[in-house]
């Protein structure tokens, strides 16, 4: 028996088996990375970028991976800025064309790694690329919060109801050391006399009065899902580890969200 191929057939199964290859690529493939946008979402050089002119980006690094991690780069080690002279930075970490450290100094945004990181240093080993070891111990904590991980957000099976990811995280070690409690009603409280309620949502707290509306609080109080978190009024990556947001001389943290 003949077999008779139509070449109009066949062409067209080519033309949808390329499609059909390409789209699964961009959907599912984890180097392409954010997923689902071009090459020209984050480089001048759009479809012709290689690796000659990958560096030349539309915006910063941080401006252009805050669209995706709002959260991540205000709760996160810091961005964006040049090293301290005589900082020992490993090669392993490169530094940006300007000498800036930024989120692919320690990530490889098209790699297919869990976390896109670079190389194989994992916790204060990595940290310890760069940081002299005096660095943690200096900190209150000795430095067990910055090289458990260079972002806050680590969950537990605990339930934990309404709080956020990045307290959870914070309780993860100040509540077993005893320096807070959670009670039912998450309110947080300190062993002296102050306490604060984390958890909650703030928008509903505000429309029973008392509180400013959330455009009007500073950029640096973050509401991570529009709840007030530890990280509303605590940084997490500083030289001093739980360092106010911004200074509460007056109580200027306080009337900054409350409006009495």
């Amino acid at each position: 028996m003949k077999c008779i191929f139509n070449p109009w057939f066949i062409s067209l199964t080519i033309l949808l088996l390329g499609l059909g290859a390409w789209l699964y690529a961009t959907a599912f493939s984890p180097h392409l990375h954010p997923v689902g946008y071009t090459c020209a979402h984050c480089h001048l050089a759009g479809d012709n970028t290689d690796a000659d002119n990958a560096s030349m980006l539309i915006a910063a690094q941080e401006t252009l991976c805050s669209q995706c991690h709002e959260s991540s780069m205000g709760i996160s080690h810091p961005s964006g800025f040049k090293p301290q002279p005589g900082q020992n930075i490993s090669a392993a970490y490169p530094l940006d064309r300007r000498g800036a450290l930024t989120c692919s100094t320690c990530h490889l945004v098209h790699s297919e790694e869990h976390g896109k990181l670079r190389g194989s240093a994992r916790g204060a080993d990595m940290c310890l690329s760069c940081h002299a070891k005096t660095f943690f111990d200096n900190a209150a904590d000795g430095g067990t919060s910055l090289t458990s991980s260079g972002h806050l957000g680590a969950r537990t099976a605990r339930d934990w109801k309404t709080l956020d990811q990045y307290s959870i995280q914070c309780m993860g070690c100040h509540e077993t050391n005893g320096d807070v409690n959670l009670d039912a009603n998450m309110i947080l409280g300190s062993h002296g006399s102050l306490s604060h309620s984390v958890g909650r949502n703030y928008e509903a707290a505000a429309r029973s009065g008392g509180y400013r509306p959330v455009a009007m609080l500073p950029k640096k109080i973050l509401l991570p899902k529009g709840g007030v978190s530890c990280v509303s009024c605590h940084e997490g990556y500083s030289k001093n580890h739980g360092k106010l947001v911004i200074s509460n001389a007056g109580s200027a943290l306080c009337f900054a969200c409350h409006d009495l």
